[in-house]
């Protein structure tokens, strides 16, 4: 019995007992710390390798020397730049004084007219009519005037001879009398024909301006632009409401008179002043330098576009400049003492380029694939360019818009859509 009670208790398993080749719980538990700072590294650089080098694409643009956006060159030492058109101050769209029907037209466009010129004709017949009327009474007149004057120096001799003789009396006073009365009836008669006759020359003198209305001519020296009326139609200062009714013979412009109208912002007028040196250049002839001065600065403002209006004169005339032309002017401060520094080179750039970070003005040059983020200064704004003093230079690869979230030194590649850059 003993035997059996010995073998089976030497068969139960002794839990508190130590297991052979096994480990303890600390081992157990450091092993499972290794293992979790091992994946959070893990998974540490597999975000890294996602994220933290991913590549950003942008738009560029390369910066050129005082250039801008649009290709409009800035021009050095200019305290403002604007945009204009050529326009004249003497243009008149001449038309006739009367209505009336076009009987000859002498003129073209582009013709060269002098003050006093003949441009058209009009039908003259209603005109000449009222001249040669005018003419008759006033012929009339002095006929009946000098009838008048003879029998009034008849009646003066008359009325002297009587008078003498009622002194005598050899005639009777009643006589002499009747005769002074008919000399006195004759000179206001005449006095009254005389007035008749002034009238009826004033009636000649307008029938002959109505005649002269009928001839149209050049108010002044120029070059016509526009022929608005052909031989056979209806002519009038004033519209008559028909289609069929012209109100001018043609436009001239006198091109002595053409000048640059400019719009400055509010925020730069304080730069411009009445006779301050300006430089004109056409958008046609880029290469053409036009030296002028500040005529006047209008004294009213545009309430929807926010600014006011410059007057710039052209001190070169040229047959190349007319009217309706784009034109750009730059402002330029007073010659400047000898000896005194001038202005340092700058570029223009699209406003969208420069940023803020935090107090900073910045942008971000692409080099060698990454951003390099730059300080800069900045100093006028010209329509969307804005001018950079410091900090860039013309051939520096420039990162337009640039996001919030680009950081120096990222990298980026060029956008394929230069509209909308994509982050990848």
């Amino acid at each position: 019995m003993n035997t059996n009670a010995d073998l089976l208790n030497s068969l139960k398993i002794d839990r508190n007992a130590p297991k052979r080749g096994g480990r303890k719980p600390d081992d157990r538990r450091k092993w499972w710390i290794i293992a979790g700072v091992a994946a959070v590294l893990v998974l540490t650089a597999i975000a890294y390798a996602v994220f933290g080098n991913r590549v950003t694409a942008v738009q560029t643009l390369e910066v050129e020397a005082a250039q801008g956006s649009g290709g409009a060159a800035a021009t050095p030492g200019a305290v403002l730049d604007a945009s204009g058109y050529i326009v004249a101050r003497r243009i008149a769209t001449v038309s006739s004084q009367v209505t009336g029907r076009v009987s000859k037209v002498l003129i073209e466009e582009g013709q060269q007219v002098t003050a006093g010129q003949v441009m058209a004709t009009l039908d003259p017949i209603d005109a000449n009519a009222q001249q040669e009327l005018a003419s008759a009474q006033v012929n009339a007149a002095a006929a009946q005037a000098g009838a008048i004057e003879a029998q009034l120096r008849d009646a003066t001799a008359n009325a002297a001879r009587l008078s003498t003789l009622a002194g005598q009396q050899l005639v009777s006073r009643a006589q002499a009398d009747q005769a002074i009365a008919q000399r006195d009836a004759l000179r206001a008669q005449l006095n009254a024909i005389r007035r008749n006759t002034n009238v009826a020359s004033a009636q000649l003198r307008i029938a002959n301006r109505g005649v002269d209305h009928t001839v149209v001519r050049a108010p002044f020296s120029g070059v016509v632009i526009a022929k608005a009326a052909q031989p056979g139609e209806i002519v009038s200062p004033l519209s008559a409401g028909g289609g069929y009714t012209r109100t001018g013979i043609g436009t001239i412009v006198d091109m002595d008179s053409l000048e640059v109208e400019v719009e400055v912002g509010e925020n730069f007028i304080g730069r411009v002043r009445e006779g301050m040196p300006t430089e004109t250049i056409l958008n046609a002839y880029p290469d053409w330098k036009i030296p002028g001065h500040v005529i006047a600065v209008i004294p009213t403002a545009d309430r929807g576009k926010a600014t006011i209006k410059v007057r710039v004169s052209l001190d070169s005339r040229d047959t190349r400049v007319v009217p309706d032309m784009g034109a750009r002017v730059s402002f330029f401060e007073r010659a400047a003492p000898a000896g005194q520094p001038q202005a340092k080179p700058s570029v223009l750039v699209p406003q969208s380029a420069i940023v803020k970070r935090g107090s900073q003005s910045v942008a971000f040059v692409l080099t060698d694939g990454k951003a390099n983020q730059t300080s800069v200064s900045t100093g006028r704004t010209i329509g969307d360019d804005i001018e950079v003093t410091a900090g860039l230079k013309a051939g520096d690869e420039l990162i337009l818009q640039p996001p919030e979230t680009l950081k120096d030194g990222q990298r980026v590649q060029k956008s394929p859509d230069p509209k909308e850059p994509e982050e990848q």
